[in-house]
């Protein structure tokens, strides 16, 4: 069971309201079951309702990772208008075998949070438990 902050929680949110109508997107970086930290990243994709992670943020993360010696363990983005669930684009364009999804959905109040495994093929729900 993947561990997740409840302050990267909160952070993850506030960013996805601040960017909405439009997707917000981000880097999880950790190490074994255990997500320290979301990175922001901007949103390159040339629509509102999709995500594309900017190259030069998604290099940042690695570095930022590798200095603290941990690893990408996955992304995240926003659904402003939609469940919490990948979309067709979402899996169409999924690449990172075994990386964690977290969607955050803000068409409900409170927000939901779900997050996903890739297996290469699709996405399978993987349970979360948020602390302090």
């Amino acid at each position: 069971m993947t561990r997740l902050p409840a302050a990267i929680v909160e952070a993850i949110v506030a960013q996805a309201r601040a960017a909405a109508p439009a997707e917000c997107c981000g880097v999880l970086i950790g190490g074994g079951a255990e997500v320290t930290e979301a990175f922001p990243t901007r949103n390159a994709a040339d629509r509102s309702t999709r995500f594309l992670i900017d190259p030069r943020d998604h290099f940042a993360a690695i570095r930022a990772a590798r200095a603290q010696q941990l690893e990408v363990v996955g992304y995240y983005h926003s659904h402003p208008h939609s469940p919490p669930r990948p979309s067709e684009t979402d899996v169409a364009e999924a690449n990172y075998p075994d990386h964690l999804s977290l969607i955050v959905s803000l068409a409900s109040d409170p927000p939901e949070l779900r997050l996903y495994r890739f297996d290469g093929r699709s996405f399978l729900e993987e349970p979360f438990v948020t602390r302090p």
